[in-house]
């Protein structure tokens, strides 16, 4: 669906760093939301972290560059790094061509899923923390 210009993937969950959310099993697949790609502009290094690397709920995972930008993800739950997308290594450019397809980041395998249903997936909620976030970084958006 898309919220005033940008799109939002249903059945995603989202979080106030404008990363996204999937449970695929007992997993969590993590990306950037449409707003946080447009924002960053073309990103042109992700550092991905170790395999096997255990990830605390609200901690940095990794690090996200684009010309004009300089950003970390971090992680909704505790849990372990199990998988990251390597083809990210040389093609970063795949956050913004596809950034809630074959632009993923990492996959979690979360200690427990409970944090992640707290989180926004309900479309008129993303609709009203949208407009939230785009009053907030107004300035920043040429608005």
């Amino acid at each position: 669906m898309e919220i005033q210009g940008y799109q939002f993937r249903e059945g995603l969950c989202y979080d106030d760093d404008h990363v996204w959310y999937r449970k695929d099993g007992d997993l969590l697949v993590i990306g950037l939301d449409d707003f946080a790609q447009k924002s960053a502009g073309d990103v042109v290094f992700i550092q991905l972290p170790k395999v096997g690397k255990p990830v605390k709920q609200g901690k940095k995972i990794g690090k996200i560059e684009s010309g004009k930008w300089l950003g970390q993800v971090t992680s909704p739950v505790d849990g372990e790094l199990v998988e990251v997308n390597t083809a990210l290594e040389t093609d970063p450019g795949l956050v913004n061509r596809d950034c809630y397809g074959e632009g993923w980041l990492y996959k979690v395998k979360p200690d427990d899923m409970g944090p992640v249903d707290a989180l926004r997936s309900d479309p008129a909620a993303l609709e009203s923390w949208m407009k939230d976030e785009l009053e907030k970084y107004k300035d920043q958006l040429g608005g």
